[in-house]
């Protein structure tokens, strides 16, 4: 009869552990632009594992908030947290994708990659300094094309987004002017042209309106077969927005585990570089939890197995250096 009794409860609590495992898993929150990937990746992963994982896009913001008080298992943010602001909330910080900011214009006739601009002529004309496509400083960089001399119409983001603090940051790096009259954020004052709410407002507006400019996300820009520009990057090389680009810019930039990766990753020296980049960032608390390492593993697993998934998505894996950087780092606080 013990012997029965025994092993009703053997056969129960197998039962209860079996049901435990399934229901297992992983809460995390914050930037709305890796979320499709995240959740393919979730999706995949939870085919192998059983283990789920519940993201919720509900901006960096809520993301950095939702960590820093641990009301879920990690954060997201597009936004890199400096290592000051990490320790005070006793976090680690890693990147997990490669995104950027992308030119787009209506021109008849120009298409794709055919309109070169170094970030002078980009700043101004977001100034509103340059206000026609044939001003010289345009036409001396392109001078087999026919550019209209009809006023530019400056498109740009009426909401707060990561997109524009990207591309704000990239323009105060790289034009004095800019810094110094709007400077960078997730919103900022504008000194020209019309705003359109998201990358679908700023691309609506852009494919109606003639001889306009705006920016958007590489991803939209791919996915919507908008016509983009060719910029001049640190290096003075006039290139295209593509995969290859985006991977040499997270390539050689200087991403350092010892500042917990903190980087904005626009102009990046290397000569293929595309210049308005960034990395969107996981936050994990520094207690070495079993949650912690479940995030981990999550994170190391999609590294090795899902960047063609990533890219069928449109998002820029991260090269294989970083990565190897960002398992050290893993090893080094004690996670993995």
């Amino acid at each position: 009869m013990i012997k029965i009794a025994i092993a009703a409860l053997l056969s129960l609590m197998t039962i209860c552990t079996s049901l435990g495992q399934a229901e297992e898993m992983l809460n995390g929150a914050g930037a709305t632009f890796p979320y499709p990937v995240y959740s393919a990746w979730a999706n995949e992963y939870n085919k192998i594992t059983g283990m789920k994982l519940n993201y919720q896009s509900i901006g960096s913001g809520g993301g950095i908030k939702q960590v820093t008080e641990r009301t879920v298992d990690f954060g997201a943010s597009d936004k890199p947290l400096k290592p000051e602001e990490l320790a005070k909330a006793n976090l680690i910080q890693f990147p997990a994708v490669i995104g950027g900011v992308v030119p787009v214009v209506n021109i008849a006739g120009i298409q794709s990659g055919e309109l070169k601009l170094d970030s002078a002529a980009l700043c101004k004309i977001y100034l509103g300094e340059i206000k026609t496509w044939n001003d010289p400083r345009i036409k001396a960089m392109n001078p087999g094309l026919n550019l209209p001399g009809n006023a530019i119409t400056v498109v740009h983001r009426s909401d707060g987004s990561g997109t524009t603090a990207i591309f704000t940051d990239y323009l105060s790096d790289v034009c004095p002017a800019w810094k110094d009259i709007v400077g960078a954020g997730t919103s900022v004052s504008w000194p020209a042209g019309i705003g359109g709410k998201g990358n679908e407002g700023v691309a609506n507006y852009v494919q109606q309106q003639a001889n306009s400019i705006g920016y958007v996300e590489f991803a939209y820009a791919r996915q919507n077969t908008m016509t983009f520009t060719r910029l001049q990057n640190h290096a003075g090389t006039f290139v295209e927005p593509s995969f290859m680009s985006f991977e040499d810019a997270a390539a050689t930039a200087s991403f350092d585990p010892r500042k917990d990766f903190y980087l904005w990753l626009n102009n990046a020296p290397g000569k293929k570089s595309w210049p308005i980049a960034g990395a969107t960032f996981i936050l994990l608390g520094k207690e070495k939890t079993a949650s912690n390492k479940k995030v981990v593993k999550f994170f190391d697993w999609a590294f090795k197995n899902g960047d063609a998934r990533a890219k069928e998505l449109v998002y820029v894996p991260l090269p294989k250096s970083l990565k190897a950087k960002v398992q050290a780092y893993w090893k080094a606080n004690g996670i993995q």
